[in-house]
């Protein structure tokens, strides 16, 4: 009897272990705690800490209450001209309503496939608005983002419905399929040569202008320059001539003059080594010799 007895505590001791360790459970802080009792959601905990549920009854699904990132898998999309685009993307998102998230989808993994069917029916919606050339160009990527922006606007408001706070969608990589990428490259790239062609004509025609302009101002320069040369030479010579004639104007000033050219001319031939001179009686130097005094 006693060791019945012994054996009877012993189980109840474990039955209340198991009841006490079954009524508690632990939030942590970066999460929502739902109760759940017969399939259908009772609470929700978002305090962290130590709370209590009915054992044996209730059970506790627990989803995240950070920001989570889903890589969505590569697609591809059709433009409105008929071309085929891979799209490769991300979407930043968070549950924003455990409740809702928890009748609707009910798993991280079941949220992620909705959400990626979501964003591809978004990207195939607008790439069926644009042709390829909007796209893949040499435009500023800010254009591109404002287009891209409303995708996100687009799958936030269908993911409410799920309890899911979309935060950002974002295109990591819009390219071209393997089979008409390079035809595709080949088109930008002549394109890009006719625009340097043109720049180029563009730019020749700019600087034939230039040049015919330097011309005709290099030729204007010069004409102006030689006329002004030729006048101040004429200036000259006008004034030579007048002071030649202010120089002739008397008897005296004539003869006086002639007495200083004839020293001149006769201190230059005796400069040299040779001091004989041969000049003629009529001479202004034979005259000046013979006579140096009148």
């Amino acid at each position: 009897m006693k060791k019945a007895k012994w054996i009877i505590i012993a189980i109840v001791a474990i039955l209340a272990l198991i009841l006490l360790t079954g009524s508690f459970y632990v939030v942590a802080e970066n999460e929502y705690a739902c109760i759940v009792r017969f399939s259908k959601m009772e609470a929700i905990t978002e305090t962290p800490g130590l709370h209590f549920k009915v054992p044996f009854i209730d059970t506790i699904m627990t989803f995240p209450k950070t920001i989570l990132l889903y890589d969505i898998p590569e697609s591809e999309v059709l433009t409105m001209d008929k071309k085929n685009m891979t799209v490769d993307s991300y979407l930043i998102w968070k549950i924003s309503d455990p409740r809702t998230f928890y009748q609707t989808l009910g798993s991280i993994n079941e949220a992620e496939v909705r959400l990626d069917a979501i964003t591809y029916n978004s990207l195939k919606t607008l790439m069926g608005k644009l042709v390829q050339d909007d796209i893949i160009n040499q435009d500023d990527a800010g254009i591109r983002n404002d287009i891209y922006s409303g995708i996100t606007a687009d799958v936030a408001e269908l993911a409410k419905t799920y309890g899911i706070d979309v935060v950002d969608v974002k295109v990591k990589r819009l390219d071209l399929p393997g089979d008409n990428e390079q035809a595709v490259y080949s088109r930008m790239i002549s394109d890009r040569n006719q625009i340097a062609a043109q720049y180029t004509a563009d730019g020749e025609y700019e600087a034939s202008i230039i040049r015919n302009d330097v011309d005709k101002q290099v030729n204007i320069i010069v004409s102006n320059a030689e006329a002004q040369a030729a006048q101040i030479e004429a200036d000259g010579e006008a004034e030579y001539m007048r002071m030649l004639a202010e120089a002739y104007n008397s008897a005296e000033k004539k003869d006086f003059y002639e007495f200083i050219k004839a020293l001149d001319a006769l201190k230059a031939t005796l400069s040299g080594s040779e001091k004989t001179v041969i000049l003629g009686k009529d001479s202004v130097l034979g005259k000046l010799l013979i006579s140096p005094i009148d």
